[in-house]
C-alpha cells in the first residue's frame, strides 16, 4: 500500500517521457513535396544543393498500379508520371522557396512533355500533401500565368501513393556525371530552360 501514492506520479513521469519522444521525433520529421518536371534524374540536382533539403528521392506517382517499375512507368500505360520526393527542413527552407526552383526547372508550357521526352509520363505536375501546398501551388501558377501572359500546363494534383524508382535512377547525375551530361545536352534541356527563364534558368540557390 506504502507504494500506491507513488503510481500515479511514475505514471504521469512516463506519459510527460513518452509525450516528450513523441513530439520530439515529430519535429525531427522533415516535410515533403513532390514535383514533375521531366526525367527525375533532372529535378534532383537543384534540391540537392539547397540548404535545408534533406534529401531528394526519384519516383513515380499519380498512377494506379502498385510498386511499378521503370519499364512499367515508361511505356505510358500506367497513368503514373516520373516525380522527384523533396524532404525538407521547414525552418531552412520554405514550400514557397521549392515552388520557385520549380518552376525555374521545367518548361511551363509544354504538353504531353518536357523537353525531349514525350508522354504524358513526363508531364509537368505538383502533387500538393496538404491544402496549404495546394493554396501555395495554385497561386504560384496563376502568378507564372500573370507573369507570361499565357496558360500554363503544369497541373496541380492531391499526392497520392509515391513509388521510388529502382535504385540505380537515385543520384544519377552523380553516379554517371558523363551519361547524365549528355543526355541532359542531347535533350536540349537547358537551351529551352533559357528560352522561357533567361538568366533564371535552373532557380536559385538559397542560403
Amino acid at each position: 500500500m506504502q507504494h500506491l501514492p507513488f503510481r500515479p506520479l511514475a505514471l504521469g513521469i512516463a506519459t510527460a517521457a513518452i509525450g516528450i519522444t513523441s513530439t520530439s521525433l515529430q519535429a525531427e520529421t522533415p516535410a515533403e513535396a513532390v514535383f514533375a518536371g521531366g526525367c527525375f534524374w533532372c529535378m534532383e540536382p537543384p534540391y540537392d544543393r539547397q540548404p535545408g533539403v534533406t534529401a531528394t528521392i526519384s519516383g513515380y506517382a499519380g498512377g494506379e498500379l502498385e510498386n511499378p517499375t521503370y519499364d512499367d512507368v515508361s511505356s505510358g500505360n500506367t497513368d503514373h508520371i516520373e516525380v522527384v520526393k523533396v524532404e525538407y527542413d521547414e525552418d531552412q527552407i520554405s514550400y514557397e522557396q521549392l515552388l520557385e526552383i520549380y518552376w525555374r526547372n521545367i518548361d511551363p508550357f509544354a504538353v504531353g512533355r518536357q523537353f525531349c521526352d514525350v508522354g504524358d509520363q513526363y508531364r509537368s505536375a505538383i502533387f500538393y500533401q496538404n491544402d496549404e501546398q495546394r493554396e501555395l501551388a495554385e497561386a504560384s501558377k496563376e502568378e507564372m500565368e500573370e507573369r507570361f501572359e499565357e496558360s500554363v500546363t503544369t497541373e496541380i494534383l492531391p499526392g497520392d501513393a509515391f513509388w521510388a524508382a529502382e535504385e540505380y535512377h537515385q543520384n544519377y547525375y552523380e553516379k554517371n556525371p558523363v551519361r547524365y551530361k549528355f543526355y541532359r545536352f542531347s535533350c536540349g534541356r537547358d537551351d529551352r530552360l533559357e528560352e522561357v527563364w533567361g538568366d533564371e534558368a535552373g532557380g536559385p540557390t538559397f542560403d
